[in-house]
């Protein structure tokens, strides 16, 4: 009876080891395939992340490219007598008297409170109204001038208006 006792409580202390056992490897697969789980979604935010920083820092390169440009806009155009001679305006204008084109002072008279008109016609879309008989040798120093930015011509039409 003792042989049987004893075979019945070790056959009843292995079965509960074994779904201990069973337990334990389920509860082990679970874990690696959570931890698989939250390693993919750490991957995912990190790739995210990391296409957001180059975003950011391909907007914040643009960004400061456009602001260099603009500063560097604003200091050429700031300084109309500087492009007027930089630009070959000078060969033909001189300040106070009829050279190759008009003077200096006589397009600021023409053009007195018409400055648009002015930046209108060194943009190449205006008609000539100082010297219209002379166009023909402006036209080709207009290429110059339409390549300019906005803010170029009217630097150079504010110098050429300040001319008293």
């Amino acid at each position: 009876m003792l042989a049987f006792l004893m075979i019945s409580l070790s056959s009843c202390g292995g079965d509960n080891a074994n779904k201990a056992k069973d337990a334990a490897s389920e509860a082990v697969e679970t874990t690696k395939d959570a931890v698989n789980e939250a390693g993919e979604a750490v991957k995912d935010a990190a790739e995210k992340t990391g296409e957001a920083v180059k975003d950011a820092a391909e907007k914040t390169g643009e960004a400061i490219q456009n602001t260099a440009e603009a500063a560097k806009e604003a200091v050429t155009g700031a300084d109309g007598q500087a492009l007027f001679k930089s630009n070959g305006c000078s060969a033909c204008h001189n300040l106070d008297k009829k050279t190759v084109g008009p003077s200096v002072k006589e397009i600021a008279t023409t053009y007195a409170d018409k400055k648009d008109d002015l930046v209108k016609f060194l943009k190449g879309e205006g008609k000539a109204v100082v010297d219209p008989n002379n166009f023909a040798t402006m036209k080709p120093n207009l290429e110059i001038t339409k390549k300019m930015s906005d803010a170029q011509r009217a630097a150079i039409a504010d110098y050429m208006l300040s001319v008293k």
